[in-house]
């Protein structure tokens, strides 16, 4: 019965982009995200969902919409370099299956990134996108928080839509997307337009951003805790009473410590200190083992070339209790160990030049969202109080992003390629807003807001919009 409902449901909304073309898109980026193959199992199986999707979006954009104002912007060019580096990294890989099969899904990820913000040319396009993609990682969020509820938490433990450990299904990944996706949330709850932002789309919102915080406690993954941390000092930037702000948030944290189970607390105790646990002396002996690969190899090994590493280090064992603990290292032996961070993925998998365009493509997303919300945010014209809110929240999440990045290899994640469309597409529209062209239609109407100039200008004014 699922895997009919939700071919069905697939197939509804094939048939909803005959009529407009852009639906496709959100198609796709529902499918890429959710993975619906992946939950059913007959029909949802027998046909390549994801490919024939994103060849109805392209296909869509490419016979339908207007190429006026597509603009190929800069770091669209870095994607490009850095997909073309990746495949020329690819070639003579030491292992050319595993680097095969990443590859097969990281030039998507890559191109439907590049090609998002040419179909997002308009604020509703742009408000749409972001809430299918917060809607969609939404579903996964909202049952694994009611598992966690009900007590079906645990690290490893916490059982998604499907029984796959990889893309957003991995729990450290899904964390980090989960605050992440939080400034986005509290954005529709005061200025979308596709639903208004009522009491009830408000409670929604409010309670999908419980649901998100309740994520990190249901994986217990370190990373989301650094993450919430992360998303706090982010948001003193923009409450009016930081003081009370603070006071709040340690009282909410306080009330929250008798529910959390003992395993939590034992899980994020592990953050201060790497030397005590396994996981994290690992990961410290791989990014060594990176630096030095790379520093002999400055073209990168391309995808997967952690599966050559080896290496030996020192772990502590505790042994007796109370007074009469003793501690003994043992030497430990591991290899083929994953990198653990997109930091290191990128700089041991691209070498120096993939990772200068990596880390490029990531500030220069930052730097151009700092851009519009410092021009927008004190703007109060009708249509001009967006802008600046969305820029934020597409910033703080790439924020919260790279810092997760920290401790995750999540360089190439798709949900993370599709957040970089839309601050590519956002500082396109709003340079098009401020463009002379614009400008000097916004300069016909009159002081009560009337157009000047009679429909042509008012034509080309919807246009622009």
């Amino acid at each position: 019965m699922l895997d009919a409902a939700l071919f069905l449901f697939v197939l509804a909304i094939f048939a909803l982009g005959v009529r407009r073309p852009f639906i496709w898109v959100l198609l796709y980026l529902y499918i890429d995200i959710l993975s619906p193959q992946k939950i059913g199992w007959g029909l949802m199986q027998m046909f390549p969902l994801s490919l024939i999707a994103f060849c109805a979006a392209f296909g869509g954009w490419l016979m339908t919409d207007t190429k006026k104002d597509v603009r190929f912007t800069f770091r669209q060019g870095l994607l490009v370099v850095l997909l073309l580096w990746c495949f020329y990294t690819l070639q003579g890989s030491p292992f050319p299956e595993p680097a095969q099969e990443k590859w097969d899904w990281v030039w998507k990820a890559m191109f439907f990134a590049i090609f998002l913000p040419f179909t997002l040319m308009t604020r509703l396009r742009l408000e749409a996108a972001a809430m299918t993609m917060v809607l969609t990682v939404g579903a996964i969020i909202i049952s694994a928080s009611m598992k966690t509820a009900l007590g079906g938490g645990g690290y490893e433990q916490l059982y998604f839509f499907v029984n796959d450990n990889s893309g957003l299904y991995e729990s450290s990944t899904l964390s980090t997307v989960a605050i992440g996706i939080i400034p986005l949330v509290l954005w529709f709850s005061r200025h979308g337009t596709i639903f208004a932002p009522d009491w009830r789309v408000k409670l929604f919102c409010y309670a999908l951003v419980f649901a998100c915080l309740m994520i990190p406690v249901g994986t217990e993954a370190r990373t989301g805790l650094v993450c919430i941390a992360v998303l706090a000092v982010l948001a003193l930037r923009d409450v009016k009473r930081r003081a009370l702000f603070l006071l709040a948030g340690g009282l909410l944290g306080m009330m929250a410590i008798p529910f959390l189970p003992q395993s939590y607390f034992e899980r994020m105790s592990t953050i201060s200190s790497h030397d005590g646990d396994q996981s994290a002396s690992t990961r410290v002996a791989v990014w060594e083992w990176t630096w030095d690969y790379v520093a002999e190899n400055p073209r990168g090994g391309g995808f997967d070339i952690y599966r050559a590493n080896k290496f030996t280090y020192r772990m502590p064992e505790r042994t007796g209790e109370g007074n009469t603990q003793s501690i003994e290292y043992k030497e430990v032996v591991d290899e083929g160990r994953a990198f653990h961070s997109a930091y290191f993925e990128v700089l041991g998998e691209q070498g120096y030049l993939g990772f200068l365009v990596w880390i490029w493509l990531q500030l220069l997303g930052l730097w151009h969202m700092e851009r519009i919300r410092r021009k927008w945010r004190k703007r109060t014209g009708e249509g001009e109080r967006w802008q600046a809110p969305f820029a934020t929240a597409l910033q703080y999440a790439h924020i919260i992003y790279l810092v997760g990045a920290l401790f995750q290899g999540i360089a190439y994640q798709p949900f993370i390629m599709m957040l970089i469309g839309l601050q590519i597409a956002l500082h396109v529209y709003c340079k098009r807003l401020d463009s002379p062209q614009n400008k000097g239609i916004r300069s016909t109407r009159g002081p009560s807001g009337a157009r000047k100039g009679g429909p042509a200008v008012a034509a080309r004014e919807a246009a622009l919009r």
